[in-house]
């Protein structure tokens, strides 16, 4: 019966802080999201007898010990190694993970380094976990301790290949194992335009302990609200779809999607909804709108283009700002703004288009205009509107919450909300 888990992640690259973990972040919210208590999270070297230790610790403080890293080709990947000698098992060689490694580099035109066997060996008793996406496979296998048995769960440490692989494999058989009948039935409200402890003030009292745990996680620039129900299956469901009328009910307008979903996502398929097309022109976001939406397949279905016109002859030349706006108002203006979004629409014969412009910092401000000013605007038809903002924050974080600001005008104007509702940033 799996109700504990601990992540195990190695290799010196994260005890020497070149990479950030965010594997064991992300099991984290997936354990929690089923119901399985995380009791630790372990990070060692690729030292023997540092991973010798933290695997003996983890086996005797979980019921499942989830490892990422340390399965690669190299002299310094010895997780596979270090289980096997803890647990007294010999190694095996698994022939289809070989044919499978040497398909991937005949797809890519390679011969495969004899070193990449290393990556087919798993300890005797362990249960293969095919990785589609790369050369190591994963494994799990059980060992008898003392006074429980614990289960141990090996993946790749790239992001990219062990997501999926704990999703598909992972998560439906730690389920199967959780020795409850119960479930656990999540939903994640993204949030924006409202802080933290705002958003905590406004949904309080509105869901009783009893009835469900919620959290809150602000990932700049967004707030996620969860609500996690545990019954019986159709009851969980049932009772959460209740609870969730109750948050959109309390803080609907702060709600731009559900589930794990960006801001770019939920305009790209508002604006391929409704049929409308959209063309961007930046100054002091210098592309980063544009970026977003274009990380969104099939963003070419509305998205027609990004002016990037960071200088004021750009401003006049490319999207006609006059010459008297610029001179009379400044680049970081609402007029200014304004005049560039509507020449990003006449150039593009687009239904909307957004402009930004501001002093996204470290200098370069003035008393009219301190670091953090922000201009914004949208025309569409028969829409002109222009607001503006005083950020607080680094250069990258004005940047990112400009765009956000942007993105969110462009999913309130495919909905028919007001624009610039929030007043969190507002001057």
């Amino acid at each position: 019966m799996i109700q504990r888990a601990v992540v195990l992640s190695t290799g010196d690259e994260i005890t020497t802080g070149k990479v950030v973990d965010s594997n064991s972040n992300y099991l984290a919210d997936k354990l929690n999201e089923i119901g399985v208590d995380l009791v630790a999270v372990l990070t060692v070297g690729d030292v023997p007898e540092r991973l010798e230790w933290a695997w003996r610790a983890a086996m005797q403080m979980g019921d499942v010990v989830i490892s990422t890293g340390g399965i690669g080709p190299t002299a310094d990947d010895l997780t596979t190694e270090t289980i096997a000698r803890i647990t007294g098992k010999p190694l095996w060689r698994h022939e289809p993970s070989v044919d499978h490694m040497r398909r991937l580099f005949s797809a890519m035109g390679r011969a495969m380094p004899e070193n990449n066997i290393k990556q087919a060996l798993f300890p005797e008793s362990a249960e293969v976990i095919p990785n589609p996406l790369g050369t190591a496979p994963g494994f799990r296998m059980a060992v008898l301790q003392a006074n429980h048995t614990a289960h141990l769960v090996v993946m790749p440490g790239v992001p990219r290949e062990m997501k999926p692989m704990f999703e598909n494999e992972v998560i439906p058989w730690i389920r199967l194992n959780r020795g409850s009948d119960k479930i656990f039935a999540t939903r994640i409200f993204q949030t924006f335009g409202i802080s933290e402890s705002a958003l905590d003030e406004a949904v309080a009292g509105l869901i009783r302990p009893e009835e469900a745990r919620v959290g809150f996680r602000a990932s700049f620039p967004q707030i996620s609200l969860k609500v996690q129900v545990e019954d019986v299956p159709g009851s969980a469901e049932s009772r959460l779809e209740e609870l969730s009328e109750r948050v959109r009910g309390r803080i609907g307008n702060f709600i731009y999607g559900e589930g794990d979903c960006t801001m770019e996502e939920v305009v790209g398929q508002l604006m391929t909804e409704k049929g409308l097309t959209l063309a961007v022109s930046e100054s002091c976001t210098g592309g980063l709108i544009g970026h977003r939406l274009t990380n969104v397949p099939g963003s070419s279905r509305y998205f027609k283009g990004d002016f990037v016109t960071y200088s004021n002859d750009l401003k006049h030349d490319v999207l006609g700002v006059s010459e008297t706006t610029l001179k009379e108002h400044g680049a970081v203006s609402e007029q200014c703004v304004l005049e560039m979004a509507a020449g990003a629409r006449e150039r593009t014969a687009v239904d909307v288009a957004i402009a930004t412009s501001g002093v996204a910092g470290p200098d370069g401000g003035t008393p009219q205009h301190p670091v953090g000013t922000v201009c914004l605007a949208l025309v569409a038809n028969g829409v002109s509107v222009s607001r503006r903002y005083q950020m607080r924050g680094t250069r990258d974080w004005i940047k990112l919450l400009t765009s956000q600001v942007a993105l969110d005008w462009l999913r309130r104007y495919a909905l028919g909300l007001p624009l610039g509702e929030s007043v969190l940033f507002r001057r």
